[in-house]
């Protein structure tokens, strides 16, 4: 047996509010200028528009583009309602009324577009949380059970503590006293003309002697 159909208090109010609001959109629009069937498309368009955004809202929570497309939908509605309430003179619309009133499809379109194809909520993938990095704990060798054929082998092996010393670094070659005499003066001469006291290579080509020979000398001199 089919449902019998009861008034609702609300349903009758909201077509109640929407058609006075509607025909308030639609005197706004042919006193600015749209006659014809664009007066009766303005209060469509406006309508579907805070419509649009408030199904947004609902479905996929508050964001930033639906609360901004409500809001200029909900001004455009009662804006229009205050404008008929006899606070406007409908036979001489201003210009810059005019001006808003014809810029509104473009601006319609934009929100309307931007409403329906900008991703939502159902839409987003969800990324997985990258999983905590875990380090395995280092396997520790089991020691090896002693084999007696190697055992000659292991004792061939010198210990730690019989490892041959390594070769004594050469003894720096003898200085002859004039030769240090010598270096010492130049060294406080180019201390005098730099202000820094002479490197090796400087006092090595200064004195034409070997690396080793001018290291020596650099070191009594030091």
């Amino acid at each position: 047996m089919p449902r019998s159909i009861r008034p609702d208090a609300v349903l009758v109010q909201a077509v109640i509010a929407g058609a006075l609001s509607f025909a308030h959109l639609h005197d706004l629009a042919a006193a600015a200028g749209q006659s014809g069937w664009k007066a009766w498309a303005y209060p469509i368009s406006v309508d579907l528009l805070l419509v649009a955004s408030w199904r947004r809202l609902r479905s996929d929570g508050p964001s930033r583009l639906a609360w901004c497309w409500f809001l200029i939908a909900l001004v455009a509605s009662l804006g229009a309602n205050v404008a008929t309430a006899g606070l406007l003179d409908l036979d001489d619309v201003p210009a810059w009324l005019r001006i808003l009133v014809a810029a509104w499809p473009a601006l319609a379109f934009m929100g309307g577009t931007l409403l329906a194809h900008s991703p939502t909520a159902e839409d987003r993938v969800p990324v997985p949380p990258a999983p905590a990095a875990t380090e395995a704990a280092p396997e520790i060798p089991e020691p090896a059970a002693s084999d007696p054929a190697l055992e000659p082998e292991l004792a061939e092996i010198p210990a730690a503590d019989e490892t041959p010393a390594l070769p004594a670094a050469d003894p720096p070659p003898p200085v002859p006293a004039a030769l240090v005499d010598h270096a010492r003066k130049v060294a406080d001469d180019y201390h005098a003309r730099t202000g820094s006291p002479i490197d090796t290579d400087t006092l090595r080509a200064r004195l034409g002697v070997p690396p080793q020979l001018a290291d020596a000398i650099a070191a009594q001199l030091a």
